[in-house]
C-alpha cells in the first residue's frame, strides 16, 4: 500500500482507539463498542487502519518488483475483525436484552402505580360524596341540616356579642363625655389610625349625636353657648353637679376628625396612594354622604386652578378668521381655537382622572357626576359664553356658525367620553353618567334655542344678508316708478310701497345702534356699497343699469345662504319643530327672491313693454334680456322649494298641504307675469310691424311706366317695406335667442304666436293694394322674403307648412295669366291649401281685374 494512504489512515484515526502500537510484527487490531459509538467514526478509514495495520514496516516504503503481492495478512486480519465483531455483537445483543428487561419491570411498575392512584381517587370522591351529603341532608340523614343550624346559631350568637360590645364601648364614650367631657377612648382609635377604626369612630360619633339630642336635650336648646333656652326662660344652674355641652364636644370631635381624614385624603393624593384615598373616602361618606370629600377633589384639582387664571383670557383668532366666519360667501373656519383647546384638555383629564376616580372612591360615579357639572357649568359654559358674544359683535351670521361650530364639538366630546366609557373603560358610560352628559350638553345651549329665538335669529340673519344685497336693486327700481297716474299703474302701487318698505328697513337697520361696527361693515360691502357711501343720503346713492338686472349669481347666493341657514336648523334645532322653521324660510324666500327680486324686476319689463306699444319709433326690446335670468332664477327656486324645503315638512301633513299651496301660488303668479311680457312683447311688435306695413307706398306694386324705364325698379330685391320689417323681426329674433333658450318651450311659443299674428297681417296687407303684372313680380319677392324669415325661425312644420304654400299662392295670383290662373284654379280642384273664395278678394287687387279672362275666373269662384 502506498505511503500516504497509510499516513491519512494514521491520522484520521488514532491507534489508541481500535489498535495497538507499532511493532515489529504486525498484531491484529483491537477495538470495543466506544470505537463504533464516536461521532467521527467513517467505515472507509475503519477499513484502511485494519489494511495498514496487516503490513510489516520494511515493506511500507513503497512497492517493489521483488517483493510480491500477499493477501494472507489481510485475510487474518479482516477474519480477525470478523470475530471480533461477533463478539461485540452478542455482547450488544445481551446489554439489549438486559434494558428490555428493565423496561418490561418498570411499565409493570408504572402500572401498578395507576392502579393504586386510581383505587385512592376513587375512595377520595366517595368520601366527599358521604360528607357532602350529610351536610346538605336527605331524606335519611339530617346531619347536614343540623351543622347549618349550629352555623347560623353561631353567627348569631357573635353578632349579638359583637352589638353587645359595641353598646358596652358606646355607654362607655357616652358616659366620658358627658360626665368628664372628654372623648379619649375616640380619640384614641382615630390616632391609631387605619381605615377601619376611622370608620368605626365616624359611626360611633354620629350615634353619640343622637344619644346626645334625646339626653342632653339643653345642650341643642342652648344658643351661641349662653346657658338660655330658647324660649326665653334663663335656666337655673345645677351646682351638685358640673353640665358638659356634649353637642359641641361631639360637633368638634367630628370636625377634627373629618379635617383630619380631608388631610389624609389629600396627601394620599399627592402621593398616588389610591388605597388610602379610599379608605378617607369611605369613612367620610358617613359624615354627609361625601359631600366634602367630593368637594375638596373638584375644588382643589389642578384644571380648575389654572382655568380659572385663563378664565379672562381674551378670545382667540385673527382678524381674517373672523372675517371668514362673518362672510356668506366663505366656507366658516370652524371651531374657535380656544374653545377647541379646552374641549381637548377635557377629554384628557376627564378619561385620566376617571381611572383615579374610580380608584379612589367607592362611589365613583356620585364623584364622577360631580367632576362633570364642574367642568361644564363653569369652565365650558364660561368659554363658551365668551366665544358667542365675541361672535355676536361681528355678525349675527358669525353668531350662528360659531353655535353650530360649538355645539358640533361639545357633541363629539360627549361621544367619545359615552365610547371611552370613563369609570367603566372599556366598556361604555353607565347610564347614570350618560345621563348626566346629555343633560349638561343640553343645559348649555338651552339660552340660545328657547321658544323661537333661535329662528328668529336664523330668519334676521338671512334678511340682513338679501336686503344688503338687493340694497341696489331696490334703490334702482324705486328711482325708477313714478307716481300713477293711470289705473293701471296704480295696480301697481303695491309694488312700489313694498320696495320702499325694505329699503327703508334696511336703512333703518343700518342707522340702529345695536348694530356691531364690524357687522354694518360686512352688510355694507354684501350690498357693494363703501364705508364713506353709508352717511350718503338714499337720493345720492349711485346705481347703473346694472343694478336694476337681475342676475343668476346673486339668485345662487341667496340659495346658498338659505341652503346653510336649513341645514344649521336641522343640526341645532334637533328636529322639533322642523316643519314650522322651514314654512318660515319658505316665505322668507318667496317674500325676498320671489317677491321682492323676481316680481320686481318682471313687473319693470311689463312696464316697459307696455311704453313702447305707443311709441313712434322702432320699440326698445332689450328688456326681454332679463326673461332668461327670470325663468332661470325661477327654474331655481322651485327645484330648491320641491327637493329641499316641502320634503322637510312630511312629517306635518298640514304645513306641507300650506307649503305646497304657497309655492304653488307665488310660482303660478311670476309665470303669469312672464307670459304677460312675452305677450305684451308680441303685441308691441305686431303693432310697430302695422305700422311699417302702413307706410308701404301704392306705387310699390304698381310702378308708374317712368320708373320701369329707368330699369332701377326691377334690381329692387325687395320694397322698403319689406326691408324694414325684415331686419326689424331678424333683429327681435336675435334678441330672443338671447333672451330665452334656443331649446326652450317658451321660444316656440312666442315666435308660433308672433308667427301667425305676422301672417294675419300680411293675408290682409295684399288685400289693400292693386298690382298690376310688373308689380306682381315686386309681391312675389317681398312675399319670398317673408317665407325665407319665417323658416328661419324653425317654426313647427306641422302648423306652418300651409302657411309658406299660401303665401306663395298669394303671390302666384298677381303673376300669372288669366288662362294660367284658371288652369291653376281647376288644377287645384278648389285652391288646394285654402278655399277658392280666399282667394276673391286678391284677384279683385289684380290691374286687369276688368278683363273678360279675369272677370270669368272670378265667376267661378
Amino acid at each position: 500500500m502506498p505511503t500516504t494512504l497509510s499516513t491519512r489512515s494514521t491520522n484520521s484515526h488514532p491507534p489508541s482507539t481500535y489498535s495497538q502500537s507499532r511493532s515489529l510484527f504486525p498484531q491484529a487490531p483491537s477495538f470495543t463498542l466506544e470505537t463504533f459509538s464516536d461521532r467521527d467514526f467513517i467505515v472507509k478509514d475503519f477499513v484502511e487502519a485494519l489494511s495498514d495495520s496487516t503490513i510489516p514496516p520494511n515493506r511500507r516504503s513503497g512497492p517493489s518488483q521483488s517483493n510480491a503481492f500477499d493477501p494472507k495478512p489481510l485475510i487474518r486480519s479482516f477474519e480477525h475483525a470478523v470475530n471480533r465483531m461477533s463478539d461485540l455483537s452478542g455482547d450488544l445483543e445481551i446489554r439489549e436484552n438486559e434494558l428490555s428487561g428493565a423496561v418490561r419491570r418498570a411499565e409493570a411498575q408504572h402500572t401498578a402505580n395507576v392502579q393504586n392512584l386510581e383505587r385512592r381517587l376513587e375512595q377520595t370522591v366517595d368520601s366527599f360524596n358521604r360528607l357532602d351529603s350529610s351536610l346538605n341532608g336527605n331524606s335519611y340523614e339530617n346531619g347536614g341540616q343540623d351543622v347549618v343550624k349550629i352555623g347560623e346559631r353561631l353567627e348569631e350568637l357573635e353578632r349579638q356579642r359583637q352589638r353587645a360590645l359595641d353598646a358596652k364601648f358606646l355607654i362607655q364614650c357616652w358616659m366620658e363625655v358627658s360626665e368628664r367631657g372628654e372623648l379619649f377612648l375616640l380619640e384614641d382609635i382615630r390616632r391609631q389610625g387605619g381605615g377601619d377604626g376611622k370608620v368605626r369612630c365616624a359611626q360611633i360619633a354620629r350615634q353619640l349625636s343622637k344619644i346626645s339630642q334625646r339626653l342632653d336635650t339643653e345642650s341643642w336648646a342652648q344658643t351661641n353657648g349662653n346657658g338660655k333656652l330658647v324660649n326665653g326662660v334663663n335656666g337655673e344652674s345645677d351646682h351638685k353637679r358640673r353640665h358638659h355641652n356634649t353637642r359641641e364636644l361631639i360637633e368638634k370631635f367630628s370636625e377634627t376628625l373629618e379635617k383630619d381624614l380631608l388631610k389624609s385624603f389629600d396627601d394620599f393624593y399627592r402621593r398616588q396612594n389610591f388605597d388610602g384615598m379610599r379608605d378617607c373616602a369611605n369613612v367620610l361618606y358617613d359624615f354627609n354622604s361625601g359631600a366634602s370629600v367630593i368637594a375638596a377633589f373638584v375644588n382643589q384639582h389642578d384644571f380648575f386652578i389654572q382655568r380659572s387664571q385663563l378664565i379672562t383670557a381674551e378670545v382667540a383668532g385673527d382678524a381674517e378668521t373672523w372675517e371668514r366666519l362673518a362672510d356668506p360667501d366663505a366656507e366658516p373656519p370652524g371651531v374657535e381655537p380656544t374653545l377647541q383647546s379646552l374641549v381637548d384638555e377635557v377629554e384628557i383629564v376627564m378619561q385620566e382622572e376617571s381611572l383615579i376616580i374610580k380608584r379612589a372612591f367607592p362611589y365613583a360615579d356620585q364623584v364622577l357626576g360631580k367632576f362633570l357639572q364642574r367642568v361644564f357649568q363653569q369652565s365650558i359654559q364660561q368659554r363658551l359664553e365668551m366665544v358667542l358674544e365675541k361672535a355676536n359683535t361681528v355678525s349675527s351670521l358669525a353668531f350662528l356658525r360659531s353655535l353650530q361650530a360649538a355645539r358640533s364639538c361639545l357633541s363629539t366630546l360627549i361621544d367619545n367620553l359615552k365610547a371611552h366609557g370613563l369609570t367603566e373603560h372599556p366598556e361604555p358610560v353607565s347610564p347614570q353618567i350618560a345621563m348626566i352628559l346629555d343633560q349638561q350638553f343640553d343645559d348649555l345651549f338651552v339660552p340660545y334655542f328657547v321658544g323661537s329665538s333661535y329662528i328668529e335669529r336664523e330668519k334676521r340673519s338671512l334678511e340682513e344678508l338679501y336686503s344688503s344685497l338687493l340694497f341696489k336693486f331696490t334703490i334702482f327700481h324705486s328711482r325708477r316708478r313714478k307716481i300713477p297716474t293711470t289705473f293701471m299703474k296704480s295696480l301697481a302701487k303695491s309694488g312700489s310701497e313694498m320696495l320702499a318698505s325694505a329699503r327703508d328697513a334696511y336703512v333703518e337697520r343700518l342707522d340702529s345702534s345695536d348694530l356691531a361696527p364690524a357687522q354694518k361693515a360686512r352688510l355694507l360691502r354684501v350690498a357693494g356699497l363703501k364705508d364713506s357711501e353709508n352717511a350718503k343720503t338714499q337720493t345720492e346713492i349711485e346705481v347703473t343699469e346694472q343694478d336694476g338686472v337681475l342676475s343668476v349669481d346673486n339668485a345662487k347666493r341667496m340659495l346658498k345662504w338659505l341652503a346653510e341657514a336649513v341645514g344649521r336648523g336641522l343640526e341645532l334645532s334637533g328636529g322639533n319643530e322642523t316643519a314650522k322653521d322651514v314654512y318660515a324660510m319658505l316665505n322668507l324666500l318667496l317674500s325676498n327672491l320671489g317677491e321682492l327680486y323676481v316680481e320686481t324686476a318682471l313687473d319693470s319689463a311689463n312696464d316697459i313693454a307696455t311704453s313702447q306699444e305707443t311709441t313712434k319709433n322702432e320699440p326698445d326690446l332689450s328688456y326681454l334680456i332679463g326673461l332668461r335670468s327670470a325663468i332661470g332664477i325661477l327654474h331655481l327656486m322651485n327645484t330648491c322649494i320641491r327637493t329641499v324645503l316641502i320634503p322637510l315638512a312630511s312629517a306635518n301633513v298640514t304645513i306641507r298641504r300650506d307649503m305646497e299651496k304657497t309655492a304653488n301660488l307665488a310660482m303660478d303668479q311670476m309665470e303669469e307675469k312672464i307670459n304677460a311680457i312675452m305677450q305684451k312683447s308680441i303685441d308691441v311688435v305686431i303693432s310697430w310691424v302695422s305700422k311699417l306695413l302702413a307706410r308701404q307706398l301704392k306705387t310699390d306694386f304698381r310702378p308708374r311706366d317712368d320708373a320701369l324705364g329707368e330699369g332701377e325698379w326691377l334690381e329692387q330685391l325687395q320694397t322698403p317695406t319689406c326691408s324694414s320689417i325684415s331686419t326689424f323681426l331678424t333683429r327681435f329674433h336675435t334678441l330672443t335667442l338671447t333672451a330665452l333658450s334656443p331649446t326652450s318651450p317658451n321660444l316656440t311659443s312666442l315666435l308660433t304666436e308672433l308667427a301667425l299674428q305676422f301672417r294675419s297681417l300680411l293675408f290682409e296687407h295684399f288685400k289693400k293694394f292693386s298690382v298690376n303684372a310688373t308689380g306682381g313680380i315686386m309681391v312675389t319677392k317681398d312675399i319670398s322674403k317673408y317665407n325665407e324669415l319665417l323658416r328661419s325661425w324653425n317654426l313647427p312644420e306641422e302648423t306652418f307648412a300651409s302657411t309658406f304654400e299660401v303665401l306663395t299662392e298669394i303671390g302666384n295670383l298677381f303673376v300669372i295669366g288669366p288662362d294660367a290662373l284658371k288652369e291653376r284654379l281647376r288644377g287645384r280642384g278648389g285652391g288646394g291649401a285654402w278655399e277658392r273664395s280666399d282667394m276673391r278678394p286678391y284677384v279683385l287687387r289684380r290691374e286687369d281685374a276688368g278683363s273678360v279672362g279675369v272677370q270669368s275666373v272670378l265667376s267661378a269662384l
